[in-house]
């Protein structure tokens, strides 16, 4: 197998390795193609190419990890991870253990740690590579990377996310709740949310999004019972589709241009968590993206309208 070959049969792992620790679309892509450079310049044909490759990508993804914690620092409003459709390494037998830990809930919980315990933590308990391979990719000693394992779960342990064990049952439920959504069914939401349910957006400064986290049952289902309707009318459509492993939905806008996504958090058969990304430079991936400031008048035209 040629070098090409073989990179290109890795090149699922090598993104879904640096998505996991970038928790950006287009990073993790940058990050895969710089190890492809590296891959393809090195003097010596490594011993193992999936070794090797799995050690650069990670050594690429944690320097621009350190470089993105400063932009993250000064980010506008909540910053969530780049909505992911669909996650390119494939292992059938840990399918539902590698959407959980690709999941906005995961993602979110990674940030918490440093980029080196992030890199170990990822690469141990995601991908159970061992701690030779792993002190190889990260530079550290396998004493040392134990060491960085052990303070990885300790933060992770507290916040981790917990979804219902049925990934049909989570679909339904969405299903429901989406289409409660577009009926404006205030009703109808509420009973599938989560008493203190939260809704968070973020729009980095680049697109319209809440002042702050709605809060409770009531005021998500009336907020969002009151405004798909609208958007509705200005031919705003809405897509359900599994995002980081998790139920959401893509928002397009009358020409099918991307508006937003939207992930659910379900557990014990009721929504704990609707997040939005709406930032346009995290969804350019996902295909053409629309005016978020248009759209937000329109619909603003339209309750004036209604009134």
């Amino acid at each position: 197998m040629s070098g090409v070959e073989e990179f290109e049969e890795l090149r699922p792992l090598l993104f879904s390795i640096a998505y996991r620790i970038l928790g950006s679309v287009a990073e993790a892509e940058d990050a895969v193609q710089e190890t492809w450079l590296r891959y393809d310049r090195s003097a010596t044909v490594p011993e193992s190419a999936k070794a090797f490759l799995s050690a650069t990508v990670t050594r690429v993804s944690i320097d621009v990890l350190r470089s993105a914690r400063v932009r993250r620092e000064e980010y506008v409003g909540p910053w969530f991870p780049e909505p992911l459709l669909s996650d390119p390494y494939e292992d059938p037998a840990r399918a539902a253990e590698l959407a959980d830990s690709v999941s906005m809930a995961a993602l979110l919980l990674l940030e918490r740690l440093s980029p080196l315990e992030r890199a170990v933590f990822v690469l141990r308990e995601v991908f159970a590579f061992g701690f030779g391979d792993i002190a190889a990719a990260v530079g550290r000693s396998e004493a040392a990377c134990r060491q960085l394992l052990v303070r990885a779960r300790r933060h992770m342990t507290d916040g981790r996310p917990r979804f219902a064990a049925d990934r049909e049952e989570r679909r339904k439920l969405a299903a429901r709740f989406f289409e409660a959504m577009a009926d404006g069914d205030v009703g109808g939401l509420r009973n599938l949310l989560a008493a203190d349910v939260q809704m968070v957006g973020d729009g980095g400064g680049k697109a319209p999004q809440f002042a702050g986290a709605v809060v409770g049952a009531d005021n998500v289902a009336r907020l969002l019972g009151t405004l798909f309707p609208l958007l509705r009318r200005i031919g705003v459509t809405c897509e359900p589709r599994e995002i980081n492993g998790q139920p959401g939905a893509v928002f397009r806008d009358r020409d099918g241009k991307v508006l937003h996504t939207m992930t659910l958090d379900v557990l014990d058969g009721r929504i704990q968590a609707v997040r939005s990304v709406i930032n346009p430079d995290k969804l350019g991936h996902l295909g053409p993206v629309t005016d978020a400031w248009a759209v937000d008048r329109e619909v603003k035209e339209a309750r004036r309208q209604s009134i």
